[in-house]
């Protein structure tokens, strides 16, 4: 077998990715739809497009394939493993683009396709911190943890995302790309390093 698609199938990538692609359709048949701010703290006039959204359903999903039930046989392999991760999840960085394109011939527009890859990078960066922080099984808690508090919390008085909210502003906006792009590298880094094994936080105590 060759071993590059060994390893995704210890992984379970195939079944991740194909979760994903439903998740991407459906999305691509709510392409012209935005979810609605809700009136929480006061009223705003600010929505979100799907296609910004689901990147966080993906990071989820994807983050489930940070760990093996093969472990012990990466564990003693003869040669280092690093470098196989690092691919691994840079290949899942990729994918996840991949997936917010696939609305485009539905008619999403550019930017909101820019601003859904961004996203998608973003989560999955924190998808990987948090599998690090709190054990592979826990891959999930940060994405959605942060996601909640951005819907709420993330649109000011003058019904413009908070600084802190890197997610909701548009394509245009440089500093949210920075973020997501330095949750990703940090996500890189600790992920590509840590053990294969799926642990959670109260097992490593």
């Amino acid at each position: 077998m060759n071993p590059a698609l060994a390893f995704a199938r210890s992984r379970d990538l195939p079944r991740a990715a194909l979760i994903c692609l439903v998740i991407a359709l459906a999305t691509t048949a709510f392409a012209g739809s935005q979810v609605d701010f809700p009136d929480f703290r006061y009223l705003v006039d600010f929505g979100v497009p799907v296609a910004a959204i689901a990147p966080v359903a993906y990071a989820i999903v994807l983050g489930t394939t940070l760990f093996t039930p093969m472990a012990d046989l990466e564990l003693t392999a003869a040669q280092p493993m690093h470098r196989h991760r690092a691919l691994h999840l840079t290949g899942l960085a990729l994918l996840a683009v991949l997936l917010t394109a696939l609305p485009l011939p539905a008619g999403l527009p550019f930017p909101v396709f820019v601003t859904a890859a961004r996203n998608a990078v973003g989560y999955l960066g924190l998808a990987m911190i948090s599998g690090r922080l709190f054990g592979s099984g826990l891959a999930w808690l940060l994405p959605l943890g942060t996601f909640g508090p951005t819907l709420l919390l993330g649109v000011g008085r003058d019904s413009t995302p908070e600084w802190w909210a890197w997610s909701l502003p548009p394509a245009t906006d440089p500093g949210a790309a920075v973020i997501a792009a330095l949750l990703w590298t940090a996500g890189l880094l600790l992920a590509a390093t840590a053990s294969p094994r799926k642990t959670e936080r109260a097992e490593a105590a």
